[in-house]
């Protein structure tokens, strides 16, 4: 899995490219801990180019985003290809965080 990461004004925005599994996810939760850590509040996860996410992957989803509830900050997710945003519905997790269709319309949702 290849993470991408920039800024928006005070949002980062995590680009994920590839397989999110038991052997990617925690190269993801060091990135999400590092830049969580550094202070941002505002995340959005855009999974455009994200092909696959195992349970695992699920799982560091999750914690980044209790995290962040509890430092006051707010994650979405953007851009689920069909075959991602069926494990977020199978799992419920579309119904506890916030996802777009775009990580524009994520952007002006956080605002």
């Amino acid at each position: 899995m290849e993470i991408k990461v920039t800024k928006q004004g005070d949002t980062v925005i995590v680009s994920l490219t590839g397989r999110m599994d038991t052997i990617s996810s925690p190269e993801f939760d060091k990135e999400m801990d590092r830049l969580i850590s550094e202070g941002n509040k505002n995340f959005i996860l855009d999974f455009s180019l994200l092909e696959y996410i195992s349970s695992a992957g699920l799982r560091s989803v999750l914690s980044a985003s209790k995290r962040l509830k509890s430092e006051q900050g707010k994650l979405f997710l953007a851009s689920l290809r069909d075959v991602v945003k069926e494990v977020f519905d199978i799992s419920g997790f579309t119904k506890i965080i916030p996802f777009y269709d775009s990580v524009e319309s994520a952007l002006s949702n956080l605002k």
